[in-house]
């Protein structure tokens, strides 16, 4: 069984509707997929409706969060949430100022960048996205894509949207509160790629260990962004703390080179995350 539990829609950053991954993911061999749009649950709904025959579908979501990066620098990182019940009253809340947060952000830097000259349309921009999407700076990137100001993503970013004058920062919800909210919404909690150092700044082994006394379930350790030493590490802390181990490709469509199901995580691994939500069930087509 081949099971991918981190994957984005056009719902958030990915090239693909929801009803395209659960389509494609079925044609890659998996048996079972996460749906994890950043900061909303807005397709799965759709992916629900498109399931294959015999794919099951995790629902989840990617939430961005503040966290001391046990030096006392506050950093961003990602929790992957699953199973949870996204009629929760706070989780609803927060995360509609995320994606109202983020839609201002993105704006704010699509202007910055008008003002210096960038062949881009803030407003078409802006409508290009469903209302309620979280915006994000890959969107950006795809802009100056078309407007031939970059030749991919990664250029973008690096050139441009990290750090500098058109970064914009934004107020990420505080990881202990995220953890909290998706363990009050009957979900289950897991630590995306947390020592992709390539990506930024990363969180101790300490701030790993104090998470997980506070309900984190799990890490994800098989990740593109992991070099084997990285994950030999990971797995060891895993195993101290007593933490789940899963993989996943962060798959995001045409948006990254990446493949569904390139990293996996095992069955029994997903049967345990099953056992200890009470949100919401994995669908089966």
């Amino acid at each position: 069984m081949r099971i991918d539990l981190h994957t984005h829609s056009t719902e958030s950053d990915g090239t693909d509707t929801p009803a395209q991954l659960v389509t494609a993911a079925a044609a890659a061999g998996l048996s079972a997929v996460a749906l994890t749009d950043h900061d909303t649950a807005a397709g799965w709904a759709e992916a629900a409706a498109a399931l294959p025959p015999g794919l099951r579908l995790v629902r989840g979501a990617e939430l961005s969060c503040a966290s001391d990066n046990g030096s006392g620098r506050t950093i961003t990182v990602h929790l992957l949430a699953y199973l949870y019940d996204p009629t929760s009253p706070a989780l609803v809340e927060e995360q509609l100022r995320l994606r109202f947060e983020r839609r201002q952000r993105l704006r704010k830097m699509a202007l910055r960048m008008v003002e210096d000259g960038f062949p881009i349309d803030p407003d078409e921009l802006m409508a290009s996205m469903p209302t309620d999407a979280p915006a994000g700076r890959p969107h950006l990137a795809m802009a100056l894509i078309r407007a031939g100001v970059v030749s991919t993503v990664d250029e973008a970013f690096a050139r441009y949207l990290t750090g500098g004058r058109y970064y914009v920062p934004r107020t990420d919800t505080p990881v202990a509160r995220a953890i909290e909210m998706i363990a009050e919404a009957g979900g289950v909690t897991v630590l995306a790629h947390p020592f992709a150092s390539s990506r930024g700044p990363i969180v101790s082994e300490q701030v790993l260990a104090d998470l997980t006394d506070l309900g984190l379930t799990g890490v994800e350790v098989d990740h593109p962004d992991h070099d084997p030493a990285t994950r030999a590490r990971l797995r060891g802390l895993a195993d101290e703390l007593g933490l789940l181990v899963t993989g996943s490709s962060d798959y995001h469509g045409t948006n990254k080179t990446v493949k569904l199901g390139a990293e996996t995580t095992s069955p029994e691994v997903l049967d345990a995350l099953a056992d200890r939500a009470t949100g919401s069930k994995i669908l089966v087509g």
